[in-house]
C-alpha cells in the first residue's frame, strides 16, 4: 500500500465522478483564496460529507479539507470523553470484537471504526496529519488527485496509511492520479495569483499560467504538495523535483 498512481485507463468512471465533486470543492476554496484542496466522503455510492480547505477562514491550521468534512460527521465529544472507551488496535482486535458480539468482556468497544466502509476522495494526497486522522477513524480507502511531495502521508513522504508499527488503527489502501491534471491546475491557479494572507505577499504580475502537465511517471516521483502556510520559492530557479512531473518553476509547493 505505497504511493500508487493509477493510469487513466484503469480508473473507474464512478471514482472519477466522485473526484469531480472533490474538484468542485477545491474550486470553492480557490474562489475564497484558500489553498484549493477539496474532498468528499462517500458511503455505499452516496456522498455523505463535503469539505474544503478553511485554514484562513477558520484561523485554524488544522482545518484541511479532510477535517472540514469529518467535522460534519463526527460528534463533538470533547466534553464527554470516557477514558479507555477506544482501546488500541491489534491485528486480533477484529476477531475479538466479532466473537464478543461487538463488545469486549468489559462492555467496551475493542475497536471503533466510525467511518468503516467510507471512501475519501480528495484532490491532493493527504498530509501526514490527515493521513493519520483517516486511519484513526477507520477510513476504508483514500483516492486522491496529485501527490504531495512535502507532507504526503499516503506514500508521498511517509506511508502513514500502511505503516505496521502504528498499532492504534488498521491500515487502509490509498491510490492517486484521479483528476490529477485538474488538481494540479487548481494549485497553479492559486499560486500564480497574489496571496494577501501570505506572511510576505509577493508581486506576481509577471507570472504566466502553465497548462502543460506530463503523464503519470512509471516510477514514483514527487508532485505538488500543500501546507497551511505555503513557502514561496525563488521562481527563477528551476526545481528538479517539480520538473520530474513537468511542473514549471514558477509554481511553488503548497
Amino acid at each position: 500500500m505505497d504511493n500508487t498512481m493509477i493510469p487513466r485507463e484503469l480508473q473507474s468512471e464512478e471514482d472519477l465522478t466522485f473526484m469531480d465533486e472533490a474538484v468542485i470543492m477545491g474550486e470553492e476554496a480557490l474562489d475564497v483564496r484558500e489553498i484549493p484542496v477539496g474532498c468528499v466522503l462517500v458511503h455505499e455510492g452516496k456522498i455523505i460529507a463535503r469539505g474544503r480547505n478553511r485554514t484562513n477562514e477558520g484561523r485554524n491550521a488544522t482545518l484541511h479539507a479532510e477535517f472540514d468534512a469529518l467535522r460534519h460527521l463526527l460528534p463533538d465529544r470533547s466534553h464527554n470523553q470516557t477514558p479507555g472507551l477506544v482501546r488500541p488496535y491489534t491485528p486480533q482486535a477484529d476477531d475479538v470484537l466479532a466473537a464478543a458480539g461487538g463488545d469486549s468482556a468489559q462492555g467496551r468497544k475493542v475497536w471503533q471504526t466510525p467511518l468503516k466502509g467510507v471512501v475519501l476522495y480528495v484532490t491532493v494526497e493527504p498530509c501526514l496529519m490527515c493521513a493519520s486522522a483517516m486511519r484513526q477513524v477507520g477510513i476504508e480507502k483514500v483516492v486522491y488527485g496529485c501527490a504531495n511531495d512535502r507532507f504526503g502521508g499516503n506514500g508521498g513522504v511517509q506511508s502513514i496509511h500502511a505503516d505496521p508499527r502504528l498499532i492504534y488503527a488498521p491500515p487502509y489502501p490509498a491510490v492517486g492520479g484521479y483528476r490529477r491534471e485538474e488538481a494540479i491546475m487548481l494549485l497553479r491557479r492559486f499560486y500564480i495569483s497574489e496571496n494577501a494572507t501570505a506572511p510576505k505577499p509577493k508581486k506576481k504580475s509577471n507570472r504566466v499560467l502553465k497548462t502543460e502537465i506530463a503523464d503519470i511517471p512509471s516510477s514514483p516521483s514527487p508532485s505538488l504538495s500543500r501546507s497551511s502556510t505555503p513557502v514561496m520559492p525563488d521562481v527563477a530557479s528551476p526545481r528538479p523535483s517539480l520538473a520530474a512531473q513537468a511542473l514549471p518553476p514558477p509554481v511553488p509547493t503548497v
